[in-house]
């Protein structure tokens, strides 16, 4: 995939193209994809996403920060492992906001991209206020020789795959059924930096990560089977998210690893966390012996819980 800004290069003529945040690239993204894919290998052009660096609302309103999934750099990644050919990055500015649509069609899409076909998502309205509708676009398009497409629906059942919906279901712990939503385990990255170190005197030493994405989801308080991304390698771990209710009452919330088979200093270095499966909520336990005994079996339970992943996933 070829990232193309605006700022810097000049796009291909003729790309067929669809257009949005794409926060996650989830399912129902790759379906999107897929047809301009399709599209695009059947009329002999190449395929773009269109996208924005930062969320259109947080341009308009710099209070508003809306959780995200992914953060740009992941996101693109993410977009390179779809067959798209182009991602074209758009700056979102005030003055773009003030756009029409018909206005959007024809100074950005039509004369500053030069695209030809624009597939639109089910649900997908764009343009000042999000006034006008597919119908809409489609007369626009018309008026500047783009063929205006309204892209089908994805279904996962009966239900509708969604970067919000994704978001509830981290909210709830269900990181099954997130995971299957995106197409790809949730992860979250950041830098190890120094705790309470009372994991190791209790016999499970872990890793304090501040993430590196501020804005990112954080699943919901608990304990998770987790596979942790570290220079040396993939390695087993168990994953608590909460703020320590047994050892320590606070509002603060931490996010700590007990890395399997892995002893070696890892303060301020960087590390990824893949989350496979939901363990437990968190829990607080009357005493710290009580606490030992039930990481004890969770540990047991991670094990084989990755013990399963291991079997269908790693090669």
């Amino acid at each position: 995939m070829r990232i193309i800004d605006l700022n810097k290069h000049t796009p291909p003529k003729g790309m067929v193209t669809t257009m949005g945040f794409f926060d996650g690239v989830h399912l129902g993204h790759r379906h999107l994809i897929n047809q301009v894919v399709s599209e695009a290998k059947r009329m002999g052009q190449e395929s773009a996403v269109i996208t924005f660096p930062v969320h259109p609302r947080k341009v308009l309103d710099k209070s508003y920060q809306p959780p995200l999934l992914c953060g740009f750099d992941e996101k693109l990644e993410q977009l390179a492992s779809t067959e798209i050919d182009n991602c074209v990055v758009l700056d979102f500015t005030i003055d773009i906001s003030q756009l029409s649509a018909k206005e959007f069609i024809q100074k950005i899409l039509k004369g500053k991209i030069g695209i030809q076909t624009l597939f639109i998502g089910y649900d997908h309205r764009f343009g000042k206020n999000r006034a006008e509708g597919f119908d809409n676009y489609v007369q626009y398009g018309k008026e500047v020789g783009i063929e205006v497409i309204q892209a089908s629906v994805y279904q996962f059942g009966k239900q509708t795959v969604s970067s919000s919906q994704i978001r509830y279901l981290l909210a709830q712990g269900d990181i099954s059924l997130a995971n299957t939503f995106l197409s790809y385990n949730y992860t979250i990255t950041g830098k190890i930096v120094e705790g309470y170190k009372v994991g190791r005197q209790i016999g499970f030493p872990t890793a304090n990560i501040k993430l590196w994405e501020k804005y990112k989801v954080i699943p919901t308080d608990g304990v998770y089977a987790v596979r942790v991304h570290l220079k040396p390698g993939i390695f087993d771990g168990m994953l608590y998210i909460g703020n320590r209710p047994t050892l320590h009452e606070g509002s603060h919330t931490s996010v700590e690893v007990n890395i399997f088979d892995f002893d070696d200093d890892l303060y301020n270095t960087t590390l990824t966390v893949e989350f496979v499966a939901f363990v437990r909520p968190d829990i607080k336990f009357n005493g710290v012996e009580p606490l030992i005994a039930q990481i004890t079996k969770d540990k047991v339970t991670v094990t084989e819980k990755l013990k399963g992943y291991d079997a269908k996933h790693r090669k």
